[in-house]
């Protein structure tokens, strides 16, 4: 039973890359589109966006030390590599913007932008449904900012010079929550991504695969759900945070190739970027008292007037390198 699972997983990768070998093409050919918003905009776009653009440079300098050695891949392979090319001195560039704009911020969560911070996954494992939440609660077990501030305990940037790994009651009690929903429901997730990601020793982490595989479950309940529902323009944010964070921690199953093709078909054609006007967000022209827009508040997101969105791009892109990383090889 186990052998025949996965060979079938094989043989469904296998079919892609021989059945389909334009899809691959489309991803890279969208990286290269959001590339090109990189440039235009790497002084103004928030945190959020740096870091799904640094999640991408690591997926794709991932993906490229096991690139197959197909003469009729190498084309893509030279693509790819262009990407991450240009991609590395903008991010640098964008770092130094985001340190001067907000450089409390900026100083709290630059661990996570570090060369080294992320390791991505080199095996695989699937939802289990039974897992996910019979019914949800709220999608505002907390706030935000008790969020960051439970980061910035483990990241050790709490305070000058502070300790990492802490884990405060606060902490404990509203990141293992059951039940949590949205944005409240990944950030939970990330918490424990964050503590793998430093190594932290707390015996709460002993239990984070068990927290992942019940976070991640109910993601896929969500984004089952947003599907049937059609895809509301308000719902794709959240449905493309997921597949970044759950692709991340090693479950494929987020990696379904109908949800990579309305993932590009959302992308803005001109802009390159990712999202949509909305009246939830404020709007940003680039002048210097909107530039204050640096915070990862969902309310008040870095959003352009063409109706580019920071957060929005930074998941589309987070999601859109762990296909490519998932399917290359």
């Amino acid at each position: 039973m186990l052998h025949t699972f996965f060979l079938l997983i094989f043989l469904s990768k296998a079919s892609f890359l021989k059945t389909e070998p334009n899809v691959r093409s489309s991803v890279i050919s969208a990286l290269e589109k959001v590339t090109v918003f990189m440039e235009s905009r790497y002084e103004d776009i928030n945190l959020d966006a740096v870091l799904g653009f640094h999640v991408l440079q690591g997926y794709l300098k991932g993906a490229l030390e096991k690139w197959p050695s197909e003469h009729e891949l190498l084309a893509q392979r030279a693509r790819v590599e262009s990407v991450v090319k240009k991609l590395s001195p903008l991010i640098e560039k964008a770092m130094y913007s985001l340190a001067q704009n907000d450089p409390k911020y900026f100083k709290e969560f630059a661990p996570i932008l570090g060369p080294h911070f992320w390791v991505f996954p080199h095996s695989w494992n699937q939802t289990d449904t039974l897992l996910a939440y019979t019914s949800f609660g709220s999608s505002k077990c907390f706030t935000e900012k008790t969020s960051d501030t439970c980061y910035t305990y483990l990241l050790g940037t709490w305070k000058e010079n502070g300790k990492s790994c802490v884990v405060t009651s606060t902490c404990r009690n509203i990141m293992t929550k059951l039940g949590c929903s949205g944005y409240s429901l990944s950030h939970q997730l990330f918490y424990f991504m964050f503590a793998d990601m430093k190594g932290c020793s707390d015996h709460l982490f002993l239990r984070s695969q068990y927290y992942k595989n019940i976070f991640c479950a109910s993601m896929m309940k969500i984004n089952l759900q947003i599907e049937s529902n059609g895809f509301e323009s308000s719902s794709r944010d959240l449905f493309m945070e997921n597949i970044m964070l759950c692709g991340m921690s090693g479950f494929s199953d987020f990696y379904k190739l109908r949800w990579l093709e309305k993932i590009l078909a959302w992308q803005k054609p001109k802009e390159g970027c990712f999202g949509e006007p909305s009246e939830d967000f404020e709007y940003s022209a680039g002048t210097e008292d909107q530039k204050k827009l640096l915070r990862r508040v969902k309310r008040r997101e870095k959003m352009f007037t063409d109706g580019c969105s920071s957060h929005y791009t930074a998941v589309a892109v987070g999601s859109l390198g762990g296909f490519l990383y998932y399917y290359c090889c």
